[in-house]
């Protein structure tokens, strides 16, 4: 009998996880005990995995693939980048330049203490602010990262950042290829490929209007705006095609970035926020897939933090 493709993936997904359930039985006493132990999130992350591949990749015939951008989906994320922009603005305004600024005494002396011994601070924005991300056709995914490189200067990481014909060195594997396209003072327009790999690995051609403002002797802040994201269908083959709006998967609709970095206590600190649009999880499974999908913004955004930091201290080196 010929299944639906959708519910086929399912009934795959179950027998998977029968079979491995026999092998755990068939083990004996203590070591049946330490496999079961082991592999306990294992298991789980085969649910996960699996789920998520039927929603975004095996699942086509089902309608659940495609979910052209809306009208509606496009201005509520309008709505929502208006608010960061008028919140960054009070923000700067107010003297509360970083986002650890804004905590009190105990929380802000235990973060720089954090961030000077070399951690990462992370932390999903919008819903102190009552924000809902939610938004009708597609999800909003909002997260805001903030390192300290000690024994740099402004410049240095500005001149880093600025060097757009080896970001794909400097953040390899995540940016594929990189390169200035035009400068005009301190406006720049920039193309990246990006390769993301989660269970499945998509590859996206996009492009960046980026501004950059001094703000002090010790402060300078960026802003861009993708301008253009395109799914790269067959990637490095022969039949290699940008997808057409409407026709891609949902990966990525929207991108908008913010930079903020200040020398101070010996070195920058450099704060990143990323605000992506991508398209809504089919009811049923949000329940399940949407904290796992969320996860990858989070990843990237702790994985490029780390990865300027590195770029910043080897350039300076040399």
């Amino acid at each position: 009998m010929c299944l639906h493709p959708f519910v086929q993936s399912v009934a795959d997904v179950l027998m998977l996880t029968r079979v491995g359930k026999r092998a755990l039985r068939g083990a004996g006493g203590k070591r049946r005990q330490v496999i079961a132990a082991r592999d306990k999130f294992a298991w789980r992350a085969v649910w996960l995995s699996a789920l998520v591949g039927m929603v975004f990749s095996g699942a086509a015939d089902a309608g659940i693939r495609r979910s052209p951008l809306r009208v509606p989906t496009a201005r509520a994320f309008d709505g929502y980048v208006e608010r960061i922009e008028e919140r960054n603005r009070v923000g700067a305004s107010g003297g509360n330049f970083l986002w650890v600024d804004e905590l009190d005494e105990k929380q802000r002396t235990e973060a720089f203490e954090k961030l000077r011994n070399g951690g990462v601070l992370i932390r999903r924005a919008g819903a102190e602010n009552g924000e809902n991300r939610s938004v009708p056709g597609g999800l909003i995914h909002d997260w805001k990262g903030i390192i300290f490189i000690p024994g740099v200067k402004l410049d240095d990481v500005v001149q880093m950042l600025q060097d757009y014909d080896h970001q794909a060195v400097y953040y390899a594997p995540d940016v594929e290829q990189s390169k200035l396209e035009a400068r005009d003072g301190n406006h720049f327009r920039v193309y990246l490929r990006f390769r993301r790999q989660k269970v499945v690995t998509v590859v996206l051609n996009t492009e960046h209007e980026v501004n950059y403002y001094r703000d002090s002797a010790t402060r300078e802040h960026s802003r861009s705006s993708a301008v253009k994201i395109a799914q790269v269908e067959s990637p490095g083959s022969g039949q290699e095609k940008e997808k057409m709006p409407g026709e891609d998967d949902g990966y990525l609709w929207r991108m908008e970035t913010w930079w903020r970095m200040e020398e101070r206590d010996g070195g920058v600190y450099v704060q990143n926020e990323v605000v992506t649009l991508t398209r809504d999880i089919p009811i049923g499974l949000a329940w399940m897939i949407e904290p796992f999908i969320t996860n990858i913004p989070k990843e990237t955004l702790e994985f490029t933090l780390q990865a300027t930091r590195n770029a910043v201290m080897k350039t300076k080196s040399h």
